[in-house]
Formats: structure tokens, C-alpha cells, sequence
């Protein structure tokens, strides 16, 4: 299958106007100019690398999408994988945490409720249309979680660890004030309320015992089947040395450009939301993605909580640059395949996966089409056959069916 007529955006350049041809969900071939009788016509739109998103939260809220509101948890995964496809994502990490049950996350974050994701998402994956894996949020305050994320590990189950901590006054929610604020707004308390419910976190923080022997473990065992350990909210120099020292070599969402600096120095890759490169800032106050981009500290963006912010985001931090999309297509791309192990994505280029993201620049990014192993997993009808140029209404009303 040829697709014709695109901006093809590879590993080291951009293809102004070419093609490529897509065999057993491969690419076979790229060329520089455009073919005949293509059986897409791209008519000068985008082509990008399928976007590996290593962390996105949003499958606890589709299947409780208000508090104390479940729906059937296979139809809020088939729903979140339906959006992740319209929004270019072919291979994406569910962030699932691993925190116990709170006055601040409810049942929503418990370790039986992600257990039972993780067991439908599992049955479910042959039926999904994006490659979904396993990605285990662990609040290292909470060790009665290890045995579980040990037999996950041990059974196959489990794909990327994140060692965190959000206990208030450090890492991501270093301004307490700030916190209780959001606390009392999000939970419906008053302010006094909120600032009770903090208080106790931070006090049972401190009552905690040492974990640092169960990261040991933890991390050893990672190691011994091959899965990627990250750190969560690094914000100082010290919390980017200690995760290191137990093998973390992704640094998620790092809190400050020190820490980022210092995960840097160590070798680590970083990672950093679509929706903070978006609006130009995060939303907790700390380090904007822009500024780690410019500073060259930015390995990779992830949806975080909103995956249409994938490709706006990717184009708003290609304008300033001279390596333009190259480079920022490399973040969701490229980049994170090198980071995860996945040796047969993360590119446009012959022998990898034909896993493709169709968008347009203008009037708004916006993905078009989507492809996963050459199999068009989403498409908004706008794409045409050359070989069927002279009828495009009928063209666009059957481009999608020739293809799956």
C-alpha cells in the first residue's frame, strides 16, 4: 500500500512532498517525490511517527469519570482507547497508581480498583485498537503495594515502574498553600478542611519507616526482567542521586531545571507533559516544559492527562528551532522508543512498524488519520485514493473500509 503526497516527517529530516509503501503493517519503502495511483493521497498533510505516550492517567477517570461514579470498566477502556487513537497515540502506557486508598484519592486510586483495570486491560488488548501496556504509579509511603507489583513483574504484566512521592511539602506539591487550595476546591471542603486532611499526610510522611530497603528489592527485580524504573517529581539534586543510585533512568516530570540538569548529567532520559508544552507552564507551578525544551533538557512528552495536547504541543515547540519537527516529533517518538526498549517503533524508516499519524497544521492541529502496524485504527474521512481522484465523494465515503 503506497501512501502518496505527504510531508514526511523521519528520523534526521523532512520529505517536503513523498511516499511511502506499507507492507505486512511495515514500512517497505520511502522516496522523496510523490507516486501514481497511491492508494492514499496525502494532498501535502503531515505524516508522522505513531506517538508512544509512556504516561497517561486518563483510564481511572473514564471508568469513574465522577467520584463514586463507575461505569462498566471494559466500556471506559474501549472509550479511552477510541480517543487515544483519534489522537495519534499507537502505543501507550496507562498510568495506574499504586497508592491505597485515601481521603484524597478514594476508591479511584485504590490497589484492588487497579488491580481489576489491569486484569480487563489485559483480557481486553487482542480487542484494542492501541498497543496498551502497563505502567505502575508507586507511592514508595505505601509497601504493602510491592508483593502485587512483584507478581505483576513476575507475570508479564507490567512494563514501566515510577518511583513517587506526593507527600505535601515536597516534589510536585512543594507549595503546601497551594496544595490545600487544591484539595478544597477538587473535594468540595473548606479551606480549614483541607488544610486537616494535608496535615495528617504529611504527618504520617514522617511517621513512615524506612523504604529504602523495598526500592532496593523493587528496583532489583525491575532490572532482572528488563523493565524501566523512572522517578516521579524530582526537585532536588539529592532525590535525582538516590533514585539513580537504584537504577531509576527516566526522570518524570522533574520539578525544578536543577533537577533536570543533574538527571541530565547522570544519563537519564526526562519527561515532561504535553499539556504543560502546551500552555507554556505547569499547572502545580513548576518548571515549564518550554523552558526545559530550550534549555535542551527535554527528552520526551507524555499526554499526562490530556492526549490532544500531543500534537499541538509537538508543533508549538517545533516553530523556534531549526530542527524544527524533526526534533520535537522526536519526543513522542523516537525518543521514548529508546527510553522503553522498543526496538521495532519510534520512526519512520523501512523495517520498523508502520505506525502513522496523518494531521494538519492548520486551521487548528489537528490529527486526521491514524495508523497502527499499517492498519488504519482512526480516520475523520478526509483522506482520498489517487487512483480515484476524479470521484472524491466516493473516494472519502470508502477510503477508511479498504483499509482495515
Amino acid at each position: 500500500m503506497w501512501l502518496s503526497e505527504f510531508e514526511i516527517v523521519l528520523r534526521d529530516r523532512v520529505v517536503a512532498c513523498g511516499a511511502i509503501r506499507i507492507e505486512n503493517g511495515r514500512i517497505a519503502e520511502i522516496r522523496d517525490e510523490p507516486v501514481e495511483q497511491a492508494d492514499i493521497s496525502g494532498g501535502g498533510r503531515l505524516l508522522l511517527p505513531g506517538f508512544i505516550d509512556m504516561h497517561g492517567d486518563m483510564v481511572e477517570r473514564e471508568v469513574e469519570p465522577r467520584i463514586g461514579v463507575h461505569v462498566p470498566m471494559r466500556i471506559g477502556i474501549a472509550e479511552l482507547d477510541k480517543k487515544l487513537a483519534s489522537c495519534g497515540v499507537t502505543t501507550a502506557y496507562a498510568a495506574l497508581s499504586f497508592i491505597g486508598a485515601s481521603v484524597t484519592s478514594g476508591v479511584l486510586r485504590s490497589e484492588d480498583h487497579t488491580s481489576t483495570i489491569i486484569d480487563t486491560m489485559t483480557a481486553m488488548k487482542d480487542d484494542l485498537l492501541v498497543d496498551h501496556r502497563i505502567h505502575a504509579r508507586f507511592e514508595v509511603t505505601f509497601t504493602p503495594a510491592v508483593p502485587m507489583l512483584q507478581k505483576l513483574m513476575d507475570t508479564g504484566r507490567l512494563h514501566l515502574i515510577s518511583l513517587m512521592d506526593h507527600t505535601p511539602g515536597q516534589g510536585q506539591y512543594r507549595d503546601v498553600e497551594l496544595y490545600i487550595a487544591r484539595i478544597a476546591k477538587e473535594r468540595g471542603m473548606s479551606v480549614a478542611a483541607a488544610s486537616e486532611v494535608v496535615g495528617k499526610r504529611m504527618a504520617g510522611r514522617k511517621g513512615q519507616g524506612d523504604v529504602l530497603n523495598a526500592l532496593q528489592d523493587l528496583s532489583a527485580r525491575a532490572r532482572a526482567r528488563g523493565i524501566v524504573l523512572a522517578s516521579h517529581d524530582d526537585d532536588t539534586l539529592e532525590k535525582v542521586e538516590l533514585v539513580h543510585g537504584l537504577g531509576a533512568t527516566l526522570s518524570e516530570f522533574p520539578v525544578t531545571l536543577e533537577a533536570a540538569r543533574e538527571a541530565r548529567r547522570l544519563g537519564m532520559h526526562t519527561a515532561m507533559g504535553a499539556p504543560n508544552a502546551l500552555r507554556g507552564e505547569s499547572y502545580s507551578g513548576n518548571l515549564s516544559a518550554r523552558e526545559a525544551y530550550e534549555a535542551g533538557l527535554l527528552d520526551m512528552l507524555a499526554s499526562d492527562y490530556h492526549p490532544a495536547s500531543i500534537l499541538p504541543a509537538i508543533l508549538g515547540l517545533a516553530e523556534p528551532r531549526d530542527d524544527g519537527l524533526v526534533a520535537a516529533a522526536a519526543l513522542t517518538s523516537a525518543n521514548p522508543a529508546a527510553a522503553l526498549g522498543l526496538t521495532d517503533r519510534g520512526a519512520i524508516e523501512p523495517g520498523l512498524l508502520a505506525d502513522l499519524v496523518v494531521a494538519d497544521r492548520q486551521p487548528v492541529p489537528r490529527v486526521r488519520a491514524t495508523f497502527r502496524a499499517g492498519r488504519m485504527i482512526y480516520g475523520d474521512g478526509t483522506l482520498t485514493s489517487a487512483r480515484n481522484a476524479q470521484h472524491p465523494q466516493v473516494e472519502r465515503a470508502t477510503a477508511g473500509l479498504e483499509l482495515l
